[in-house]
């Protein structure tokens, strides 16, 4: 079974985002809700993930923090993170690549979007 983080200070978009993977074939993946990127840390330092879905903005830790932590650990180093934001800022997005994001996706969140920015990792199963 897949573990999937998903880390939103939002409790609509978590919904929505679980919706989401279970409309692309993820419904039966360990999914951990988690309100921010410190909590995903945690998480993801709790047992192997094998995805991280988040949000770019949210307080205590933000997105692009818990990118450089979870890229700068050798135990998680390996994790697939996907971005989400609605900022649409070309640079940043950019900039979360380059710190070792996988994707980076804009909100509102589709099947189709969501689906394409996982193929890699659905290909995996």
């Amino acid at each position: 079974m897949k573990r999937i983080i998903v880390a939103d200070d939002s409790a609509t978009a978590r919904m929505f985002i679980k919706r989401c993977l279970q409309i692309i074939g993820l419904g039966d993946a360990e999914i951990i809700e988690t309100e921010h990127g410190k909590d995903a840390l945690a998480a993801a330092k709790e047992a192997p993930t094998d995805l991280l879905l988040t949000d770019l903005n949210m307080p205590v830790m933000d997105g692009e923090t818990l990118v450089k932590w979870v890229k700068s650990s050798p135990k998680l180093c390996d994790t697939p993170i996907v971005v989400i934001t609605s900022a649409g800022n070309p640079a940043k997005e950019a900039q979360l690549i380059e710190l070792g994001a996988h994707r980076v996706i804009n909100k509102p969140v589709s099947p189709p979007v969501l689906m394409e920015a996982l193929e890699a990792f659905l290909d995996e199963e």
